[in-house]
């Protein structure tokens, strides 16, 4: 399917993570989508190292074509900001982006040369979308890197069966519309830890606008875990919940909406579904540490925010 080029930003938050930035901006040079027609944001979310040198090689790094001419260098705007979080960032780069349309991915993520070209093809269908791709995992001997990835495959996989039914994508993979994205007012900055991602996509929903799920939209995710990283970002996940959860009260006023016992069920045996042996067994043992987790994070911020309007009370 031929497509006339739409003018794109890729807006991409880092913090303290220059090695991975540099690959990131690597994959980027072997996009297949006409070099004049996009643009890279990097925001810097106060990083404690400069960043400069990361993006001036990356701005000089040119490809030779088929031809053996060199192609233009990549446009590459690098702002820097105080510390304020992923969707705070990401909101910065949209605000300085110069494209009609904007690609969201994070600093360890690689994309398909082909990502920009289909994200573009599902925005000319449906220009008010939220388009999300599918998103694949560069450490499949990491356990922890594993458990993660097919915990979102699982959460895709439920959610997503009927178009109606579809209710979030991660932020690292996710393409729209930078004049509706701007009406529907971004990224909530107030959720610095996590969930971000999922409120937007609620929002998303909550103003009419499409979330459109594109499988063909690839990125690689190189997201080095550890059992202890594992069990924090789980734990950060279950913050961000309730910090969500809170968010959506106040625009909807609907009380949190639990799951049935089956989707739990079905999580911890999803990983056996795909292949039945010890490592796929280990992966099941830590889809149910995550979920342990989660709950963890979410009733301790859920503790912490209590005792702080206490005191705010009493004061």
């Amino acid at each position: 399917m031929s497509i006339v080029p739409l003018s794109f930003s890729i807006v991409i938050p880092t913090y303290n993570r220059p090695h991975q930035l540099a690959n990131c901006l690597r994959s980027l040079q072997a996009l297949d989508y006409p070099r004049d027609c996009f643009e890279v944001v990097v925001v810097d979310d106060g990083s404690d190292t400069d960043l400069a040198d990361v993006i001036e090689l990356a701005r000089e790094s040119a490809r030779e074509s088929a031809s053996g001419e060199l192609d233009i260098e990549l446009d590459i705007q690098l702002l820097k900001q105080e510390n304020a979080g992923p969707g705070a960032a990401r909101n910065t780069g949209v605000a300085h982006a110069k494209g009609d349309y904007i690609a969201f991915t994070d600093d360890d993520c690689m994309p398909k040369p082909d990502w920009v070209t289909c994200i573009a093809q599902r925005l000319q269908t449906s220009p008010e979308a939220l388009v999300g791709g599918h998103t694949l995992n560069a450490l499949p001997r990491n356990p922890y890197s594993s458990a993660s990835q097919q915990l979102i495959d699982y959460l895709y996989a439920y959610f997503h069966k009927q178009e109606t039914a579809i209710r979030f994508f991660t932020s690292n993979n996710m393409g729209v519309s930078k004049k509706t994205f701007l009406a529907v007012g971004g990224f909530n900055a107030d959720l610095r830890i996590a969930s971000e991602d999922r409120e937007l996509c609620d929002r998303w929903r909550q103003n009419n606008y499409p979330l459109v799920y594109a499988p063909e939209v690839n990125i690689v995710h190189a997201h080095d875990l550890s059992f202890r990283s594992f069990w924090k970002q789980h734990f950060s996940y279950g913050r961000g919940a309730f910090y969500f959860h809170t968010a959506r009260a106040k625009r909807s006023q609907e009380k949190i909406q639990i799951e049935p016992f089956s989707f739990y069920i079905n999580l911890l045996a999803y990983p056996l579904k795909q292949r039945i042996n010890a490592f796929q067994l280990s992966l099941s043992g830590l889809f149910l540490l995550s979920q342990m987790a989660m709950v963890a994070g979410f009733f301790w911020e859920k503790s912490r925010q209590s005792a702080v309007l206490s005191e705010a009370a009493v004061s």
